[in-house]
């Protein structure tokens, strides 16, 4: 499973692109954001990503949780979010 690492100036509309890629290829992907600037880049990008996935037939799911990373010799904290692809067009 690739792991995608998102930052506070991580641009959501290219995120949304890998996610989508990714999900459509492996079907789920690990997003992982250290801070509140990046857990907020990568909400953006999975709500982008699901509007690139609905003309595949594609929605995707979550679930966030808090994960410690061994980031430079230091232990942090950061947000994770298991991503995987269902069949399905989101409801409105």
């Amino acid at each position: 499973m690739e792991t995608l690492r998102v930052s506070g100036t991580s641009r959501p509309n290219a995120i949304a692109g890998a996610i989508a890629a990714l999900l459509r290829s492996q079907g789920e992907v690990d997003i992982q954001a250290i801070g509140p600037a990046a857990v907020n880049q990568a909400v953006k990008a999975l709500a982008i990503a699901r509007g690139y996935l609905t003309g595949d037939g594609l929605d995707l799911y979550t679930q966030p949780e808090f994960v410690k990373l061994d980031v430079q010799a230091e232990e942090r904290t950061a947000v994770r979010f298991l991503v995987k692809a269902i069949q399905g067009t989101p409801s409105v």
